[in-house]
């Protein structure tokens, strides 16, 4: 089994998550969508969205992250040698189609320093051309995510969207509030797939710094938070890249890896004036 994801995606952290409770075995991929390696070629063939996480196992392929999770668990039960299939109850499925709901990507977008967020689209624009070229029989699908690229820019200008999303969030975690102020898990009594989905939410919101004020304000969830931050999962998963001073190095380690790929690409750009092409430039 093949998962090609990266640590700092959201929804690779909740399909990782689950293969670690589950304990299912698997190859990791890293693919980082900040430095374009979600746009080489090779990745584009397998999910023309260009997006991670994608779960491979031999020639059945998954990219929707409520069903890879719920194909783990199925793995899972068949691996412990059960009878029957058992798969998560009605109360824990409508909790994370509730989380999955929310799309963080504007919202994440919104916080992220104006002139780091524009160097970073530019460079992901540049990366799609660049593709394009060197893989015409996919430039339709190149052209859509360059077109996706634009409207995001766009999209982040209106205060409408930013405001829609956070309110979604808002209404989002009052509603966990008010279950776990009865439970001590989203579903219940135990840990289940429907705080998989939640738990990376909490975690971006404290990657951003917004922990005061989306979280500390909010005693169950504040509670509940400490609570699974001692899992060994999460642990593995999130807090060997974010906690602490490893926040630092990992977004350190990620904009100096934009950095080189720009200067090399001006290079490359700078010897293509001199007579090579660019496909061969970018191979």
């Amino acid at each position: 089994m093949q998962l090609y994801h990266h640590p700092l995606d959201l929804e690779s952290q909740r399909v990782r998550l689950a293969l670690e409770e589950e304990g299912v075995d698997y190859t990791s991929h890293h693919v980082n969508p900040v430095t374009g390696k979600n746009l080489d070629s090779s990745f584009f063939k397998m999910n023309r969205h260009g997006r991670v996480p994608v779960f491979q196992n031999g020639s059945h392929i998954i990219y929707s992250t409520i069903d890879i999770i719920q194909y783990i668990e199925r793995i899972a039960v068949v691996s412990s040698g059960a009878e029957s299939i058992s798969a998560s109850s009605r109360e824990v499925i409508q909790w994370m189609q509730r989380i999955q709901d929310w799309d963080s990507k504007f919202f994440t977008l919104s916080h992220i320093p104006e002139k780091y967020r524009l160097y970073v689209s530019k460079f992901i624009r540049q990366v799609v051309i660049a593709r394009m070229s060197e893989s015409p029989e996919l430039a339709g699908d190149y052209h859509r995510k360059l077109k996706e690229a634009y409207e995001t820019e766009e999209k982040l200008k209106e205060a409408d969207v930013l405001r829609s999303s956070k309110e979604h969030l808002v209404r989002l975690l009052d509603e966990v509030e008010r279950q776990l102020s009865e439970t001590p898990y989203l579903a219940g009594q135990d840990f289940t797939m429907a705080d998989v989905m939640l738990i990376p939410v909490l975690s971006r919101l404290e990657l951003l710094d917004l922990e005061n004020e989306y979280i500390t304000g909010r005693p169950n969830i504040s509670e509940y938070w400490i609570l699974v931050q001692q899992r060994p999962s999460y642990k593995k998963v999130i807090g060997k890249y974010f906690s602490g001073w490893r926040k630092h190095k990992t977004l350190l380690k990620t904009w100096l890896l934009i950095r080189i790929r720009s200067l090399l690409k001006r290079r490359k750009g700078c010897i293509c004036q001199s007579g090579q092409s660019a496909k061969d430039l970018w191979a």
